[in-house]
């Protein structure tokens, strides 16, 4: 038996609603490197905090993907 579905809305508690991004963040920048690495992709990811912190990840130089597209 599989998962059952979950809701998707806004974590009310600020320190959980960090938290759960702080795993997510990780999972999707891991989730990007993977795909650059396995499907020898061009990847880039850039995600904003709700305090407005940049994280990002590419797979070459972030400057040259966006010059490409």
């Amino acid at each position: 038996m599989g998962r059952g579905k979950i809701v998707i809305r806004r974590i009310d508690n600020a320190t959980n609603r960090q938290v759960t991004f702080s795993k997510r963040r990780n999972g999707l920048l891991k989730k990007a490197k993977e795909l650059a690495i396995l499907c020898d992709a061009e990847v880039g990811l850039v995600i904003f905090s709700s305090t407005g912190k940049l994280h990002e990840f590419a797979s070459s130089r972030l400057g040259q993907l966006s010059y490409i597209y």
